[in-house]
């Protein structure tokens, strides 16, 4: 079902706020109308569904069979139950967040590479999606220096989905703290997109970096309707309604 059309209203204030502090530093906006946050645990947009046992499984399997990938790469995004409550200040004022949890479980070689729980919520009414931080683990269970939490050593929260309101060639932070600084540019719209899963119109291209490591680039797609379709080498496999965390079968 297709997120249902807003005002002409909100999607003006949805990319001034995405213009808004963009000329400032390195071009990318990282000021963000969070004081007109309804912020929400459930909801979302088009291309980033907040709806606990919500899970896509992507895997680089396609790299591998074509001998283009040394080994096999598999990773599942689950949208818990669970949810996180986060405080933080913004604008001399603390702000009290519930974010959902959504887990990312990351293996290689059929062992577990890695296991990060992300806390995102929906900014009403705009709908975009805002990241506020990110516990992570490696596969022995030791915490990853790219851990980080609005509120905490001067961290806040960033965009990590804005919902249909935006325009290509826009720029904006996803995270912004001391250890962690990933921003997103969207350098195509419109596209389709063939991947296992099947095949996705009206999609988006989203360029990923961070100035803590120059020359560093991910590129990940998102289609309507159903979410991320590819992240560098890892395409869209299957989407799973009411799945179970990977993490609690182990």
């Amino acid at each position: 079902m297709s997120a249902p059309r807003k005002p002409l209203v909100l999607l003006v204030a949805g990319l001034a706020a995405l213009a808004a502090g963009a000329a400032a530093g390195d071009g990318f906006t990282r000021q963000f109308p969070i004081t007109a946050c309804d912020f929400k645990p459930t909801g979302g947009n088009a291309y980033f569904r907040l709806k606990p046992g919500r899970q896509l499984y992507l895997s680089n399997l396609r790299c591998v069979q074509d001998k283009e990938c040394d080994e096999l790469d598999e990773l599942w995004i689950t949208m818990l139950p669970e949810t996180k409550t986060i405080t933080f200040d913004y604008a001399g004022k603390p702000r009290t967040v519930t974010a959902r949890v959504m887990e990312e479980y990351e293996t290689v070689g059929g062992e577990l590479e890695e296991i990060s729980r992300n806390y995102v919520a929906d900014c009403s009414p705009m709908h975009d999606i805002y990241y506020f931080g990110e516990d992570v683990e490696d596969g022995d269970g030791n915490r990853l220096p790219d851990s980080w939490l609005a509120g905490r050593r001067g961290a806040r929260p960033g965009i990590l989905m804005p919902d249909r309101a935006f325009l290509l060639g826009s720029r904006y932070y996803q995270e912004f703290a001391e250890n962690a600084r990933d921003r997103a540019e969207h350098t195509s719209m419109g596209i389709d997109v063939e991947v296992p899963a099947g095949v996705f119109h009206g999609c988006v291209e989203v360029t990923e970096t961070t100035p803590l490591e120059p020359g560093d680039e991910s590129l990940k797609t998102y289609c309507p309707n159903v979410g991320n379709v590819r992240d560098d080498d890892l395409e869209l496999i299957a989407v799973y309604e009411n799945a179970e965390s990977p993490a609690a079968k182990n």
